[in-house]
């Protein structure tokens, strides 16, 4: 990090950000390394680029199948712990599979989650802080430069975890061109904050694309009553007409906690896991 001294605040966080998807951070901690996937880049292109969006450029981690254009995207979007090892794994994962992943660094403007230790400053610190508009608009600006570089954006879709679950919520109800989205574990409803200023079950009048929720009926974060609640308004969505709803579904996994698919940490189920990437490729396969 000698490197990186003398450098002011924004330059620096570039800097450290030039190196997605490689390692943990810290405060995922403790790691089963045992368990953890690694997805062959063998026919991949995988690279990191800087995407801009009202003169700040933040990173991006892309993966495709090597030589092929006009392919599909998913949008891959990361739980509080940024893009770090497993994100970049499971953009691989959707490459092998035939899309145009694009993994982005949505805590760049704020800070590094890779750089805290303790999970509770984490949060508090920095992700509390992270504006929901932000994302919105910078995930707005990874589609635009994935169509300008010739990439099927009318075939988009969007995988979240955890926070990114309720991201991928969110961005259902905003981006028109979407077409489909899978949130694992994202949090439905709760508090208001100058950051925080709507949450998924609020906003399901303005459903854009088919969401399918993957849960577990153990999360401690995420209360079976508050999956019920989601249920009933996507179902009031539907019978007012909302076709997005009417197309949305959830598989509750018994037994289950949160972060399951999290194949790094010990919150993992395997079967659970398996599972929800089948549901998940499945979804993507019939809506894009």
């Amino acid at each position: 990090m000698d490197m990186l001294k003398g450098l002011d605040l924004s330059t620096r966080r570039v800097a450290i950000k030039r190196v997605l998807g490689v390692g943990y951070a810290l405060a995922a901690a403790p790691l089963v390394a045992q368990t953890a996937i690694r997805t062959s880049a063998e026919g991949l292109d995988t690279s990191e680029v800087m995407v801009e969006r009202d003169g700040y450029k933040f990173p991006v981690f892309v993966a495709k199948p090597s030589n092929r254009s006009n392919l599909p995207v998913v949008l891959v979007i990361s739980e509080i712990f940024g893009v770090h090892e497993y994100i970049a794994d499971v953009a691989r994962r959707f490459a092998q599979a035939g899309y145009c992943a694009i993994a982005p660094e949505l805590f760049a403007r704020q800070g590094d989650p890779s750089e805290y230790a303790q999970l509770a400053k984490l949060q508090t610190e920095l992700i509390d802080k992270v504006p929901d508009q932000q994302v919105l608009a910078d995930l707005d600006a990874c589609v635009l430069w994935a169509q300008g570089q010739g990439f099927d954006v009318e075939r988009l879709g969007i995988n979240g975890f955890c926070w990114g679950g309720r991201i991928a919520w969110l961005y259902a109800e905003h981006q028109k061109r979407l077409k489909a989205a899978v949130a694992w574990y994202g949090r439905l409803q709760g508090a208001h904050t100058p950051y925080v200023t709507s949450h998924p079950i609020e906003q399901l009048s303005r459903l854009n694309a088919p969401v399918l929720g993957l849960y577990g009926d153990r999360d401690a974060s995420i209360p079976l009553a508050s999956i019920e609640q989601m249920k009933a308004a996507i179902q009031e969505a539907a019978i007012a007409g909302v076709k997005a709803a009417q197309h949305s579904r959830f598989v509750i996994y018994p037994g289950v906690g949160h972060a399951f698919h999290a194949d790094y940490r010990a919150s993992y189920v395997p079967q659970a896991a398996v599972d929800g990437w089948g549901q998940t490729l499945a979804w993507f396969k019939a809506l894009l």
